[in-house]
């Protein structure tokens, strides 16, 4: 049996390169028309095109979300935007509207069609609906337990695929269909456009004494009832292969390429069984995260709805290598604070480990630095690790020793 494809999402072409180079098997991106997520991480038609021709001359996919619910206006639109696609290259779109599936094989029956989690699909009787209307691949929604899945499994056609999320962001609405963000601000999670009200904190008020604000307590320090845990499977995806899942999905296609190397690099060891799994845990503490549980896969989320609300991480994005490390001097463009003396950590596709001291810092006029405070700045930095272009460059925020022999 082969190995299950491992999907990694991108918002813009960095993030595409660095889920390439980390490992990713295929890349879904969104584009210009119902794309379900802020236009910043919409790629024009012709970056399509560019993103198409890479991950193809790689043997690996590309596909498309067009994944918002569909209004009238847009269903005409929906036709030559399908055609338009294919021709592009790209492998399948990702679709959550029922009419949007009718529309788009209509106009286009050799574009491949993947059911987005945004359909709730979580019975086998949907799944065959949705391959009756030509769909190749359902992403199950992610409320399903691993025995559902594979129950789904024994019940459809063998060329009918399975796809499931494994690690990232989850919603407090069934299958992240919310309308918090829409009745608060006016801006529609299901439009591309949540402003995550579902992370706030918030106070009990009675009606005749509108100034007495009581905290609704959780733990003594923070109140954040509705804000969803982030899901982290990389434990069990043997148990979620056997279960019958063909595509492993990292969620964050508004994330940076720092979140999209680290969660593609540690997923990709993992599905090779290339490194020790406690490491593995190490890396995805070192991006921003909230705390992790395993879903809805092993049953109802226990505290899955209960934490701050905030994000935490216990690295910070130094920056990323624009060359190869040569005689000891590496070209950096930088993205976060750091300063002589650090220590700077590696993140390699080939090795772990990896790390050297900040002993240099040079701007580009030829002045040397004390720290890289500008941000975005191009710096050179003395080093004797041997970095390579695409590698990226953290600093951990708290003393913290990894000891590995891999």
């Amino acid at each position: 049996m082969s190995k299950p494809e491992l999907l990694a999402p991108a918002g813009d072409m960095n993030c595409l390169i660095a889920a390439d180079r980390f490992g990713a098997d295929a890349v879904y991106i969104g584009g210009p028309l119902l794309q379900l997520r802020a236009e910043k991480s919409a790629f024009t038609e012709e970056e399509i095109d560019t993103a198409a021709k890479l991950l193809h001359s790689k043997g690996k996919k590309l596909y498309v979300t067009v994944n918002s619910f569909t209004k009238n206006s847009e269903i005409e639109p929906l036709k030559s935007y399908a055609r338009s696609l294919h021709s592009l290259g790209v492998d399948a779109v990702i679709v959550s509207d029922l009419g949007a599936v009718r529309t788009i094989k209509q106009a286009e029956p050799n574009l491949e069609v993947h059911i987005s989690t945004q359909a709730n699909c979580c019975n086998y009787a949907s799944a065959l609906a949705y391959y009756e209307m030509g769909a190749s691949r359902i992403v199950i929604a992610r409320e399903m337990t691993i025995d559902e899945i594979a129950e789904m499994h024994s019940k459809i056609p063998e060329d009918l695929e399975l796809e499931a999320f494994v690690h990232g962001a989850m919603c407090m609405a069934y299958s992240g269909r919310c309308l918090i963000s829409s009745y608060m601000n006016g801006r529609s999670g299901n439009r591309g456009e949540c402003t995550q009200p579902c992370r706030w904190e918030y106070y009990l008020v009675e009606r005749n004494r509108p100034n007495e604000y009581l905290k609704l307590e959780e733990y003594p320090d923070h109140s954040a009832l509705l804000s969803s845990h982030d899901m982290k499977a990389i434990g069990f995806l043997d148990k979620l292969a056997d279960a019958g899942i063909d595509s492993f999905k990292i969620e964050g296609r508004m994330k940076t390429e720092y979140y999209v190397s680290h969660v593609v690099n540690a997923y990709r060891r993992a599905i090779d069984k290339s490194a020790p799994l406690e490491l593995l845990d190490d890396e995805l503490n070192a991006i921003s995260h909230r705390p992790y549980n395993s879903g809805f896969y092993f049953g109802n989320l226990v505290h899955g709805h209960k934490n701050d609300g905030l994000y935490h991480w216990d690295c910070t994005f130094a920056g990323v290598a624009l060359e190869d490390c040569k005689d000891g001097k590496l070209k950096i463009q930088q993205r976060n604070f750091f300063k002589l003396g650090d220590t700077i950590e590696v993140l390699s596709p080939e090795t772990f480990g990896m790390k050297f001291t900040a002993t240099k810092i040079v701007n580009e006029k030829g002045e040397e630095c004390e720290s890289a405070c500008h941000p975005q700045e191009f710096l050179t930095l003395d080093c004797t690790a041997d970095v390579k272009k695409g590698d990226i460059l953290r600093v951990r925020t708290e003393k913290k020793e990894i000891v590995t022999d891999i």
